[in-house]
């Protein structure tokens, strides 16, 4: 495959964000699609964005950014989307090019609310986009992390492993390391969960649970994670690799997590509406939680999810979360 591709990252969020500089470590020119034009004016001017990761500086000679989507879409070969999913829909009802042809991208930790699928498949579906050009951008990468070019390593998930080989070496440099994965619906079911996860962990330190406990529910959930993403799509896969197990420590245990900070205030008594109303990030777990539950549920013969379930139970079914939990800790081992 030829390396010569132009690349466009569709969000303005602070995974977005790093993406555009990951990919000005390597790129001449960097598409960027931001809805509002106030924002793109602002990131022109003072070289920045300025509400997410606005250490970051640009280059603006580096990037094209325009607030039509349909002109973004147009110009890219590969569409690199890291919109949050609650919100992908209604920027995708903006499209009126054919994308079918395009390389597409997720970048995004969730399920697609409206269709209830993966982003993958809804763009597969919906849009009539090759399976095999679908890609997924995955962890474990914090976008703060990228912002002080700490270490991090990525996975570019592929079946063709030679797109996913193009598109990685984009994506590297003296501070970014990544591999390749040809476990496309693996990697996207890895990166809805693990926030999930997060939300659990953040509860439990919330109420008060300390490390022996996180410990426990942390081996619990790579294994919850292993029998739910089998029930979805068996294949053989390590979950030990780091796109599922690596990805599901950092976001989990980190300081940078938004869904762990969510998780934490709900334990500490914050409504879910008053959760979300203090933090100036989406957690994107938060609706996850709904789709896996609902997806888990609706399978003749559901995975045990002990620690989804009380997620929901909590998120959705405005269940006490000490009292959850408690019931939670009898289900563990």
């Amino acid at each position: 495959m030829s390396s010569d591709l132009k690349y466009a990252v569709f969000g303005s969020g602070s995974w977005a964000t790093a993406i555009v500089k990951m990919l000005c470590e390597n790129r001449e020119q960097v598409g960027w699609y931001v809805r509002k034009q106030q924002t793109i004016d602002h990131i022109l001017s003072e070289e920045h964005n300025p509400s997410y990761l606005s250490s970051v500086e640009f280059n603006t000679d580096q990037l094209y950014i325009d607030a039509d989507i349909n002109k973004m879409a147009d110009y890219a070969d590969v569409l690199i989307f890291a919109i949050p999913s609650a919100f992908i829909e209604s920027e995708l009802q903006k499209l009126t090019i054919d994308i079918s042809s395009k390389i597409i991208m997720s970048a995004v930790k969730g399920i697609i609310p409206e269709s209830g699928l993966l982003v993958g498949e809804h763009f597969h579906r919906k849009h009539g986009v090759d399976l095999n050009n679908i890609v997924v951008l995955a962890g474990p990468c914090h976008a703060e992390e990228v912002a002080l070019e700490r270490l991090s390593y990525i996975t570019i998930a592929c079946a063709d492993l030679d797109i996913a080989s193009t598109i990685a070496d984009q994506f590297s440099s003296n501070y970014i390391r990544t591999s390749t994965n040809d476990d496309v619906v693996g990697a996207e079911f890895a990166a809805m969960l693990k926030n999930i996860y997060a939300i659990a962990a953040g509860m439990a330190h919330g109420l008060g649970y300390g490390d022996n406990f996180q410990s426990v529910l942390m081996s619990n959930a790579t294994r919850e994670m292993k029998r739910f993403i089998k029930k979805a799509h068996k294949m053989k896969r390590n979950i030990n690799e780091t796109v599922y197990l690596g990805d599901l420590l950092v976001t989990c245990y980190s300081l940078f997590s938004r869904n762990r900070m969510f998780g934490n205030m709900i334990g500490k008594g914050y409504t879910v509406k008053s959760a979300q109303m203090e933090m100036s990030m989406i957690a994107e777990g938060y609706y996850a939680t709904k789709s896996a539950y609902e997806i888990n549920q609706g399978k003749e013969t559901p995975a045990q999810t002990p620690i989804i379930d009380t997620v929901y139970e909590v998120l959705y079914m405005h269940k006490n979360p000490k009292k959850a939990f408690k019931k939670l800790t009898e289900k563990l081992s």
